[in-house]
């Protein structure tokens, strides 16, 4: 239960998910760094393996194996395949593009969610929230430069797979009812590992050295470092409250981007990114408003 409004739990909160953003975009920086050596396909199967190490201390902790017995079978494979999907377009995106043009584009996931609630859950989306889409979709052409002299089709990656973790999210809305949230995370993990496993045979593996051991550990334990903080985030307060702090994660993004790769983001990345955090931002502000509301 969230406590009272006198409480410390909405700024352990905010805190929980600038630090879980932190860690998934360190996370994030070690997979780029990492692709340039790697198949994408054995970088899912190492990151998932190694990813199980915390996720099984979490599910220790929050009550052993009972956690996650499931009979949703079918939307637990469905909402897995969505993850493996994403997962390599992500990747994919990571070895192409500058770290803070993928995360940057990859928030476009609150758009997507608002656009496909309507035909997937029903809902009523009203015309503000559909204008502040388009306006956020028009922030991603901004980061796209399309008919500039160099066109991102790269950026496509990072786009569908924005997309998918929409569809994904909605998704794990309607499991949310009956899955506990460490079996949503452990079946995702394993999915995410045998999807990386599945390529071995269509792709050349490279044998790992040992520095890159390191790495590949390193990356699973701030992913799952990084999922307990952001679950931690959502129990200790309102979900409308500290969503926005996930946006931090464009700066963390600019710092291990420019001092990792020295890369510094162009000014169409800074605008772009501006105009979809501001939709973002707002639409979840909407949301909260219509269901204080509602009440």
């Amino acid at each position: 239960m969230t406590e009272g409004p006198g409480s410390s739990a909405p700024l352990k909160g905010m805190l929980c998910l600038v630090v879980g953003g932190a860690l998934m975009t360190a996370s994030d920086s070690v997979l780029k760094w990492l692709t340039s050596g790697y198949p994408v396909g054995q970088i899912m199967f190492l990151r998932g393996l190694f990813g199980l190490i915390p996720i099984l201390i979490f599910v220790q902790q929050a009550g052993g194996i009972d956690t996650l017995v499931t009979r949703n079978y079918r939307d637990h494979i469905l909402r897995s395949g969505l993850m493996v999907g994403g997962t390599f377009l992500y990747v994919t995106g990571l070895r192409f593009l500058p770290l803070a043009d993928v995360i940057s584009i990859a928030f476009a996931g609150p758009l997507f969610i608002t656009a496909l609630a309507s035909p997937m859950l029903g809902e009523h989306v009203g015309w503000r929230r559909w204008i502040v889409v388009l306006i956020g979709f028009f922030g991603i052409l901004i980061i796209f430069r399309p008919g500039g002299a160099v066109f991102q089709w790269a950026a496509l990656f990072p786009l569908v797979a924005s997309c998918t973790g929409a569809v994904r999210d909605i998704l794990t809305r309607k499991m949310s009812v009956s899955e506990t949230s460490m079996s949503l995370l452990f079946y995702s993990t394993i999915a995410i590992a045998l999807g990386g496993l599945v390529t071995a045979p269509f792709s050349s593996w490279q044998p790992v050295i040992i520095r890159d051991w390191l790495f590949f550990v390193l990356t699973g334990l701030l992913t799952g470092g990084a999922h307990f903080l952001m679950v931690e985030a959502f129990r200790l307060c309102e979900a409308a409250l500290v969503a926005p702090f996930k946006y931090t994660s464009i700066l963390w993004a600019i710092l291990f981007g420019y001092f990792i790769f020295r890369e510094v983001p162009e000014l169409n990345t800074l605008v772009g990114a501006s105009v979809v955090i501001s939709s973002g931002i707002y639409i979840l502000h909407r949301e909260r408003k219509l269901r204080r509301e509602n009440l």
